[in-house]
């Protein structure tokens, strides 16, 4: 066996201490030829990684608004308001919120691509189980849809921890720009599947039915190709050996991180904007077409999805170019200020923000113009993307960082898309004021404006997250652990907690 075929091997309950941080080679010992051989995984494999990332996380995305693809017909088929609707997205996200600490606690500690295999295949297997729920099981949908969130948090908290243990500065901003184009693009493609094979079957069921066995795929592919790179060891200096802290004290240490905090309330107002889009959307330039005369109403299934198709190619190209120029502009501001990437985050979202309203306000004047005003608003939105994920690698120590990405995604979700969508949908209901097709297109319009404001919310926090990145980001370079903090010893096969000067000769 190889080396790199030993790490790889790694029990899944294993401490993981032994295998972190450089190691001392001695004297006379090869040095490695290039930097990314110090996390035990070549260059080529190192890529191939990412690859098998990308689509998985691509996947995921594609699977999450599948749904949204087909909202009109699963509104119809249930019978169901706005504000039930929208739970569709909020149980799901509940779900994956508060799974995703106890998958970053895994994460930091344990081997991270058996993880995502086991979380994964169970996805697949919820994700088929609900294109099975009967027109009287509206509950069952509820329930799967939820459970969907355990493969989802599985992945999410530590795919980005992987990537980050594979390259460092330029090369890995390059690569999390690469994994991060899999949202707009797979969110994208969920809505045109869902759309298309609902219309091609004649029944939103079939849509549900396309992801599973692409997830199935993605397992083997995670079994095959992935390797477990070693936590930290190719950015951690040979003095500065990172050793793990308890869960309590690495939660301490990220909320006295003001950039991490300040970074996390900024995308917060993101998920709070693409969670309420990425649902509502579709639905209200359907009915913005129906109260104009263009559409006819959704009376019996199929409904017309043609809206949700052009929504979906928008959300492809606008994501693409979003995530590429906010990447593009970050490194060029960079070489002027350390600060570029939140000042760059903070102007996509204020730019994002007049042209959502725009676009609100003229889909019962102009759907040419509306399209456009969505295009430039979710190209401006998209910018965040690999920037904010960059952001928690730099100002984060390596052994904190998929705690650090769970903190992130609870916070996110909590604040964001796990309460927008249903608060869209229950708002639109309580300024309804009859079942009209004038008043379901005015109550929704009159929502969504909620995304304008609270984008602008964002680029604030963005903004004062500038304050303070460059400081935080020195001391994560030129972090050396605490005399008094504790580390983890193996004992016995089992971990203890011991002082940093009880085992320092």
């Amino acid at each position: 066996l190889s080396k790199a075929d030993i790490i790889d091997t790694t029990p899944f309950f294993s401490d993981d201490n032994e295998r972190e941080g450089p190691t001392d080679n001695g004297v006379g010992s090869p040095q490695p030829e290039e930097e990314e051989s110090a996390s035990g995984v070549s260059d080529k494999r190192a890529k191939l990684t990412v690859a098998v990332l990308c689509y998985i996380n691509l996947l995921n995305y594609m699977d999450r608004f599948t749904v949204a693809g087909v909202l009109p017909d699963i509104e119809h088929f249930f019978s169901i308001s706005d504000g039930t609707s929208g739970l569709l997205q909020t149980v799901f996200i509940c779900s994956y919120m508060f799974l995703a600490p106890l998958f970053g606690y895994l994460g930091d500690r344990y081997n991270r691509k058996l993880i995502m295999c086991v979380g994964i295949f169970f996805w697949s297997l919820v994700t088929l189980a609900s294109s099975f729920v009967g027109k009287d099981h509206f509950w069952a949908l509820l329930l799967t849809r939820g459970l969907v969130g355990v493969g989802e948090a599985s992945y999410s908290t530590i795919a980005p921890t992987i990537i980050a243990d594979l390259f460092i500065k330029e090369k890995r901003t390059n690569m999390l720009s690469v994994f991060y184009f899999a949202i707009p693009v797979g969110s994208g493609l969920g809505y045109i599947v869902g759309s298309e094979v609902d219309d091609v079957t004649g029944d939103w069921h079939w849509a549900l039915r396309v992801t599973p066995g692409l997830g199935l795929l993605a397992v083997i592919l995670l079994l095959f190709v992935v390797q477990e790179p070693k936590r930290g060891a190719i950015e951690a200096h040979p003095e500065h050996t990172l050793h793990r802290t308890s869960w309590l004290a690495d939660i301490k240490a990220l909320c006295r991180n003001p950039s991490f905090v300040l970074s996390t309330f900024g995308f917060t107002t993101v998920a709070f904007v693409t969670g309420s889009l990425a649902l509502w959307a579709p639905a209200f330039l359907f009915r913005a077409g129906v109260f104009t005369g263009e559409k006819q109403p959704c009376l019996k299934a199929p409904c017309d999805n043609s809206d949700s198709l052009i929504f979906g190619i928008i959300t492809v190209v606008t994501g693409i170019l979003g995530v590429a120029s906010g990447v593009q502009v970050s490194k060029k501001l960079r070489i002027k200020t350390p600060r570029a990437d939140p000042l760059v985050c903070a102007a996509g979202l204020l730019l994002a923000a007049p042209f959502l309203y725009l676009s609100i306000m003229f889909a019962q004047a102009s759907t040419v113009a509306t399209y456009i005003f969505i295009f430039l608003g979710e190209t401006f939105l998209s910018m965040n993307w690999a920037i904010v994920a960059d952001i928690l690698l730099y100002v984060v120590i390596p052994t904190r960082r998929s705690t650090a990405e769970a903190f992130q995604i609870v916070l996110s979700h909590l604040l964001g898309d796990a309460i927008s969508p249903y608060l869209i949908g229950v708002v639109s209901d309580s300024i309804k004021k009859s079942d009209s097709y004038m008043w379901e297109f005015r109550s929704l319009q009159m929502s969504l404006l909620l995304c304008s404001f609270v984008a602008v919310v964002g680029g604030a926090f963005f903004l004062a997250t500038a304050l303070f990145i460059e400081k935080d980001r020195q001391l994560a370079e030129n972090y050396v652990p605490s005399d008094d903090a504790p580390i983890v010893v193996p004992k016995r096969g089992r971990s203890t907690k011991v002082s940093v000067s009880s085992v320092l000769i």
